[in-house]
């Protein structure tokens, strides 16, 4: 059983683990079983350059930022599980019991965190009552989200990035990631507002 389930391994879903990842050492967070199903495929990052990205150099490709990303991932926070060359087919279940079922296996998890992208048709099975076009896309790009309220679609179901209607910036995604792995520390850290800083001298 995983505390909680990172689904994609684009911006919002690697900035989720890495946040999640960094806070090993806080006691709520110290024994969770963390897991990222980094399936990066149909990731828009794939044919993307930035040069307006807060933080990374100019001309830096998406391509390059995608593989960095899942070695920073494993290098600083190896106890999060990367689960690679998997596709997510379906969720079943509830809060602190869902079954997560892909093309090779099936995981039971208690969280969930979506974070693939807001492309047509949502291939996820398990979700589709939750699914509307998409608010800040153009209507010609067939765009879709989750529907939720700041992140969360329904217990213990969480969205990131443009499937939770944000536009597509590589800085909105990452600070979309950032701040569901926020709640949740906050949940497990018993309701408490929570976020996880790294500082010189400590």
């Amino acid at each position: 059983m995983f505390d909680v389930i990172i689904i994609g391994g684009g911006v919002s879903g690697v900035s989720c683990a890495l946040v999640l990842g960094s806070a090993k050492l806080k006691p709520f967070a110290m024994n969770k079983k963390i897991g990222i199903i980094t399936h990066q495929k149909t990731s828009s990052l794939q044919n993307a350059v930035f040069n307006n990205a807060y933080g990374i150099s100019p001309g830096k490709l998406g391509s390059e930022l995608l593989e960095e990303s899942i070695d920073h991932l494993q290098t600083l926070y190896p106890h999060v599980e990367q689960i690679s060359r998997e596709k997510v087919l379906e969720i079943q279940g509830k809060s602190g019991d869902f079954t997560i079922i892909t093309n090779k296996n099936v995981y039971k998890t208690k969280i969930v965190a979506v974070g693939i992208g807001a492309s047509n048709p949502f291939i996820i099975e398990g979700l589709s009552e939750f699914v509307e076009p998409h608010q800040k896309a153009a209507p010609e790009k067939q765009r879709l989200q989750l529907k939720n309220h700041d992140h969360l679609v329904k217990e213990g179901v969480y969205v990131m990035g443009t499937l939770a209607g944000l536009r597509s910036q590589l800085s909105i995604a990452a600070g979309s990631g950032a701040s569901v792995a926020t709640d949740i520390l906050s949940f497990w850290n018993e309701g408490k507002p929570t976020q996880v800083h790294d500082a010189l001298g400590k």
